[in-house]
């Protein structure tokens, strides 16, 4: 034993000494990007730089709330990156409903000033050109940021993969409409700041992106719920055009639900402005932003404009004006949201024979209501395919019609959970941290996941990884997803035994198209 330490002690002096010489940087060498030189910060294993709160357009206050996102500002010196940046203007967050503190953005900082994005990458050289994945968050238009824990890139980082998340405005300051800023603006259009503030974000990727070691020419942009509305969006505008060649759209797009014009969200920002009290375009954006949140409750959403969005996104998709990209989506099991309490089974039938008229029989037999139980299951089936599946499935088949490619899921896994959260079962944002390999950022004492949460989580995050490498998500060890087609309709079911399948429900979801796709 003797001579074993005495042997140990020469070697762990020479560790300690190459460990003093070549110690783990804290921070990173500055890199330059728009506006000048930024530091992150290291992971302990040295693994991946971090960069967190990069300004990629002007703080959007004062003059410019309501602008087109504007350039950044230079700043002089090198600027910490370190930490997040504002979320954007909104309520302050509180777990409801389904959603833990997990989902929410952190309590603070919140500020009208929030153009800033993240940037995970593990490349060691600015020539690795690694694929680039960016991440638009939901939140209804209305909140949300990128900021929030299970949206967290280091996991995917660590899969070769430069993962960017941005944050866009919401609510009345991402989407008022007024005739004085349509003037104003020199375009004829007002309303879709969010989405400009997206298509900014996309643009600094394309030009900065480099410097981290990713591919300009190899971007998917991904979004969930109203991040997945938006992906939808920005495949459809052409201010978008090149700045992406994938999608993954998770529960959301925009095919089937009336989108406001011009117009009409015009009416409403000068309702706004006399619910305020403002008698000028000046008089609103002096306001306080907290006035605005509290008078504009309602407001939100992509409109069409004119120049994001020059038709509605159906229109721009049958026309063939969209983007050209590859496909991945989907939808989650039990995400009915439904406005109101649950109708028995009477009241459910009598209203579906007021909405659908003649083709109530057909709606009642694909959402049967024989019992109150089977009432209030169809109720949320069908709410579920009205706000999320119908959309999703609408584009898979719009995409494999243009003779595009389009893989298709659906999330099954009843997400283990206790207390009010038990009765979520595939709630609505619940694929997300599984597909970014964040489990570790759920909280487990409300939540007890298990192994076969583990194993799911590793496969989708394999496929989301293989498929924002190459467009495809399948490789070895993983079940087969078939391409989605219009006749085979073939999906992947993301359960607890993952498996392609054919869409069980694609009858009830071909109904809905027929009831509710645009004249």
């Amino acid at each position: 034993m003797k001579i074993t330490r005495f042997l140990l002690i020469p070697a762990l002096s020479c560790l300690v000494g190459l460990a003093a010489m070549n110690p783990v940087r804290e921070t990173p060498e500055p890199v330059r990007v728009t506006g000048g030189l930024i530091s992150g910060t290291i992971t302990p294993d040295g693994g991946l730089r971090i960069y967190k709160g990069i300004p990629f357009a002007a703080p959007p206050v004062g003059e410019y709330r309501w602008k087109a996102p504007q350039p950044v500002k230079p700043w002089t010196g090198v600027r910490k990156c370190e930490q997040y940046g504002p979320s954007p203007m909104q309520g302050s967050p509180a777990p409801f409903s389904m959603w833990s503190a997990e989902f929410l953005i952190p309590k603070e900082p919140i500020s009208e000033d929030c153009l800033y994005l993240n940037v995970w990458t593990g490349a060691k050289t600015a020539r690795e050109k690694r694929p680039v994945l960016v991440w638009i968050y939901g939140g209804g238009f209305n909140s949300g940021g990128s900021a929030v824990p299970i949206y967290d890139g280091e996991a995917t980082a660590k899969k070769g993969i430069v993962f960017v998340s941005i944050n866009y405005r919401v609510g009345p300051f991402g989407f008022l409409a007024h005739p004085e800023l349509t003037k104003e603006s020199g375009k004829n259009a007002s309303g879709n700041y969010g989405l400009m503030d997206q298509v900014a974000a996309l643009r600094w990727v394309r030009q900065n992106i480099g410097t981290f070691g990713g591919d300009p020419e190899n971007v998917t942009i991904a979004g969930q719920s109203a991040g997945s509305m938006s992906v939808n969006c920005l495949v459809a505008s052409p201010l978008a055009a090149g700045l992406f060649t994938k999608a993954i759209a998770e529960s959301g797009a925009n095919f089937t639900r009336p989108q406001p014009g011009l117009q009409q969200a015009e009416e409403a920002g000068l309702k706004l402005m006399q619910s305020v009290g403002a008698s000028s375009l000046a008089d609103l954006r002096s306001s306080p932003a907290s006035e605005i949140l509290q008078k504009a409750q309602g407001m939100r959403g992509p409109i069409v404009d004119g120049v994001v969005l020059p038709a509605s996104v159906s229109e721009l998709f049958s026309s063939g004006r969209s983007n050209p990209v590859v496909l991945l989506t989907g939808w989650n099991e039990n995400e009915g949201i439904l406005m109101g309490p649950v109708k028995t089974a009477a009241d459910f039938r009598r209203q579906a024979e007021q909405e659908y008229g003649s083709a109530a029989p057909q709606l009642l037999k694909a959402y049967p209501a024989g019992t109150d139980a089977e009432a209030a299951a169809s109720q949320k089936n069908l709410s579920r395919d009205l706000i999320f599946g119908v959309q999703n499935y609408a584009w898979a088949n719009v995409q494999a019609g243009l003779g595009r490619r389009a893989y298709v899921y659906r999330f099954t896994r009843n997400v283990p959970a206790t207390g009010q959260y038990a009765a979520y079962g595939a709630f609505h944002t619940g694929e997300v941290a599984y597909a970014w390999d964040n489990l570790s950022f759920i909280d487990h004492s409300l939540r007890p996941l298990n192994r076969t949460d583990t194993e799911l989580a590793g496969i989708m995050s394999a496929y989301w990884a293989n498929f924002i490498k190459t467009g495809d998500p399948n490789g070895n060890g993983l079940p087969n997803w078939p391409p989605y087609s219009v006749k085979g309709k073939k999906i992947m079911d993301l359960g607890d035994r993952p498996a392609a399948r054919k869409l069980p429900d694609a009858t009830a979801l071909d109904l809905l198209l027929s009831l509710t796709a645009p004249r």
